[in-house]
């Protein structure tokens, strides 16, 4: 399977872990989680990017408690029309862009975002279009979220030696989700420190791993 089949996959998305899907539940403990991080770092008037943000309902949450340029990349159509069905205030003021990440991230300015926020999306993303990673630290002015599964990362790295990482982007390992789509193992707290952020929490729930990054602030020299 290469980029393009899973860029497919997830266009072509319906039933589980379609927009519709999650709309149907709307905002969880991870919307609020995100939330309270944004409350503690980021000027509620800041641009903030959803990464594969479906039909919002993490995106509206935010909206809801103030914070006001909320940006969307989402890869299925149907999240759209799903969006002005659920959430029409966020349809009607966010910026979003109907493309894949890989396709719309060169575009954004450097520091553009006050945050970028990904929620088990980054784990899908093909090794071939791995170079998002940096571009997503070029664009992020200040807080970087990643919400991503982990649980299996540490057991795999253990059994299979040879996939241990030592400090590159590759992913430890691979499996998927109901036989369908792939999700790739990565340490990300290794691969957005060496692009120039600290990591200033980590919260493990039962699912995923929520990894909070800040920029390091550039010197007045570079």
């Amino acid at each position: 399977m290469d980029s393009n089949d899973v860029r497919r996959q997830w266009a072509e998305r319906s039933g589980e872990y379609s927009p519709e899907y999650y709309a149907y539940y709307g905002p969880n403990e991870t919307s609020d989680a995100i939330l309270r991080t944004l409350e503690r770092f980021v000027d509620p008037t800041a641009p903030i990017l959803e990464l594969g943000c479906s039909s919002g309902r993490h995106l509206s949450h935010l909206y809801e408690h103030g914070f006001d340029s909320p940006v969307g990349i989402e890869l299925n159509a149907d999240a759209f029309d799903v969006m002005e069905e659920h959430y029409p205030d966020l349809a009607a003021d966010g910026e979003f862009y109907h493309d894949a990440i890989e396709d719309v991230v060169r575009e954004f300015d450097d520091d553009q975002f006050g945050a970028v926020y990904s929620v088990e999306t980054l784990q899908h993303l093909h090794p071939d279009a791995e170079w998002v990673f940096e571009e997503l630290a070029r664009i992020t002015d200040d807080l970087l979220i990643t919400v991503e599964n982990e649980s299996e990362l540490e057991e795999r790295e253990t059994e299979h030696d040879e996939s241990k990482h030592t400090g590159s982007t590759e992913p430890a390992d691979v499996s998927y989700v109901n036989d369908d789509f792939p999700l790739y193992y990565r340490d990300w707290s290794t691969i957005f420190t060496d692009l120039g952020f600290d990591e200033v929490d980590v919260q493990t729930g039962k699912r995923d791993t929520i990894r909070t990054f800040r920029a390091v602030p550039k010197s007045p020299d570079r």
